[in-house]
């Protein structure tokens, strides 16, 4: 049994995630990390990547940029790391890649917060698929047992890895997604159509090091610094709700305008609702069945707010009347799962 409550109060905003158009690519992509191909050239880059919380921190200290292409087998992705000191150790696949520095992928492809996948690879081009049903904080494990089968990457190096005796320019890596495993947990077309949009996001690890006895040595008592394309707020990857949205055009990206997703402000507002309830049980050990409980304001726009409760969780809906599009009511369930209702 679910208690179905109205409530009407006023409200907050947040900044969207980042946006980026993805082309087509007119030939498949050789994948040796070199980003020479010609459609990498029409290819745009992304914003430079920030730190993991944002305008929270300082601005990273070395560059990080990515591009994105797709063609009827893969989803392309391609990023650039300037790195004076090109360095790794991890050689054995489905290591804990970012203890080394490293990049990472996530995708999840119906933006629902559930089955979603990484990967990570490190200068040395050894990889780490994983996969996970849901995110760390609403206890989903990660699976490492999944891999990608048909997956390709490469890694070029400006410089030489693992002498610190030099000074390298960085590394730039290509990576080609098979349509075919992304497709595996997930009910939206992939390859996806055309103005279809997918929610990803990057993360670069990078760690601050010595030079010592010929080799590099992680700084001691030092955390690792995260730099990302689109930012999560706070030091936690697994915050689908943050990461980018990838437009995917068979057009030309430059001829392609990214159109905003005109639920966000509605998917916005349940997130915030969903972690305001997962505050207020950690503190009451109790479920809020109301927005006054929670102190939690409506935002301008949205109607409806509902929250469900019963002793297995709850869920929170609202629905939101964009300008230009029919009503849309959305929900999130107290696993961060986010569907839309009508």
């Amino acid at each position: 049994m679910f208690y179905l409550l109205f409530v009407c109060v006023v409200g907050v905003s947040a900044d969207p995630p980042k946006g980026y158009v993805c082309g087509r690519a007119s030939s498949p992509i050789v994948i040796d990390g070199k980003l020479d191909d010609k459609d990498w050239a029409d290819a745009s880059w992304t914003d430079e990547f920030v730190d993991i919380e944002g305008d929270k921190k300082p601005k990273p200290r070395f560059k990080t940029r990515a591009k994105m292409l797709w063609d009827d087998n893969y989803f392309y992705i391609a990023a650039q790391m300037d790195e004076p000191h090109v360095w790794g150790t991890l050689t054995k696949h489905d290591s804990v890649i970012f203890h080394d520095p490293d990049f990472e992928v996530f995708i999840d492809p119906d933006g629902d917060n559930h089955q979603y996948y990484e990967f990570e690879m490190n200068a040395l081009n050894t990889g780490w698929d994983l996969r996970l049903p849901k995110a760390y904080k609403d206890g989903g494990p990660a699976l490492n047992e999944w891999e990608i089968p048909g997956l390709k990457t490469g890694v070029h190096i400006e410089g030489t890895i693992n002498d610190p005796t030099d000074t390298d320019k960085g590394w730039s890596i290509e990576i080609a997604f098979p349509w075919k495993a992304l497709a595996e947990f997930t009910k939206v077309k992939s390859p996806p159509g055309d103005g279809d949009q997918w929610r990803v996001n990057f993360s670069r690890v990078e760690w601050q090091i010595n030079r010592a006895n010929g080799k590099y040595q992680k700084v001691p008592n030092t955390k690792e610094d995260n730099w990302v394309w689109s930012p999560q707020g706070v030091v936690d990857m697994h915050r689908p709700e943050t990461w980018g949205y990838v437009q995917f055009t068979q057009g030309k990206a430059s001829e392609t305008s990214f159109k905003p997703d005109l639920a966000w402000p509605a998917k916005d507002w349940l997130h915030a609702a969903y972690y305001a309830q997962r505050a207020h049980i950690g503190k009451t050990k109790s479920f809020a069945k109301t927005l006054e409980e929670l102190g939690f304001p409506l935002k301008e726009g949205l109607s409806d707010p509902k929250i469900l409760v019963s002793e297995k969780g709850f869920e929170v809906e609202v629905t939101i009347t964009p300008k230009t599009a029919d009503p849309q009511t959305w929900r999130i369930e107290g696993d961060s799962r986010l569907t839309r209702v009508k």
